[in-house]
């Protein structure tokens, strides 16, 4: 499904995670509340739930990187030899599994935190062929216009503020054909209340901890058609979300759509 938003004006700053019109009590299901992985105080928590994170998305049936690789790959399937750029790629979990199934492709490895830039370019993908490690900020992209055909925000978008959010879409969309953001689902408002009752009590183990925060901050579908089209009216969202799984929106600007073969020429005063 692809979505339009015509005519939107929005408190960006300070837009609901459920988008602008969520329900007053979805509107209280959300925080400010930092996360360790947020944190530069805590950094024996942030590391034990980011290894947490990685070997969970290593698991070999259940594990979501190779899930993860699936919907990227599908989104260039007809490029021979994709340039993919991650950005938050935490240890790189998502990135190795991108490089083993595909033959051919180009990985830029990136993150805002240096010590998991300096922990991935320490491993394997440090030397690998096929990859190239940096520190980039998602909001920042260091790279020109259209330098890669895909860009991957896996799991990380809920951890920025709706503004910050906006930006990740616009310099996505600037330095890619396309942007691809798998994140938490947002449940319903009613459902959601049940699902944090039932985690609440374990919030002293650091990955559940993370985990409620992550719940309280994940953005619906209205929101980040929100977002995106606060960023740029000519910024396109379609989502590939599947029943119980993340929600998945890829992002493009149609200016940077290529024209097919035998479509009429681009009217640019609007007189066709």
């Amino acid at each position: 499904m692809m979505v339009y938003v015509d005519g939107m004006t929005l408190d960006i700053v300070n837009m609901p995670r459920g988008g602008p019109d969520a329900s007053w009590l979805d509107r209280r299901l959300q925080t400010n509340r930092l996360e360790y992985l947020d944190r530069d105080d805590v950094d024996d928590l942030k590391q034990k739930v980011v290894r947490s994170l990685d070997r969970a998305g290593r698991r070999r049936f259940f594990g979501a990187h190779a899930k993860l690789a699936k919907m990227a790959l599908d989104e260039v399937a007809d490029v021979p030899s994709p340039k993919i750029l991650e950005l938050g790629a935490g240890l790189g979990g998502l990135s190795r599994k991108l490089l083993e199934t595909h033959p051919t492709a180009q990985l830029t490895v990136t993150d805002i935190d240096p010590t998991f830039v300096a922990a991935v370019a320490a491993d394997d993908l440090g030397s690998h062929p096929r990859a190239t490690v940096r520190e980039m900020d998602a909001t920042a992209i260091d790279a020109p216009d259209g330098a890669y055909d895909l860009a991957v925000f896996a799991m990380s978008l809920h951890h920025l503020p709706p503004a910050l959010a906006a930006q990740v879409f616009a310099e996505g969309t600037r330095a890619a054909d396309k942007l691809l953001v798998i994140d938490l689902p947002r449940p319903p408002a009613a459902l959601h209340v049940v699902v944090l009752a039932a985690v609440l009590p374990f919030t002293g183990i650091p990955l559940a901890h993370d985990g409620v925060i992550s719940s309280l901050r994940a953005y619906s579908p209205s929101a980040l058609r929100a977002i995106a089209h606060h960023a740029d009216p000519a910024i396109t969202v379609e989502f590939r979300t599947r029943r119980s799984g993340p929600t998945v929106a890829v992002a493009s600007r149609a200016s940077k759509k290529a024209t097919r073969p035998g479509d009429p020429e681009p009217d640019p005063v609007g007189l066709a």
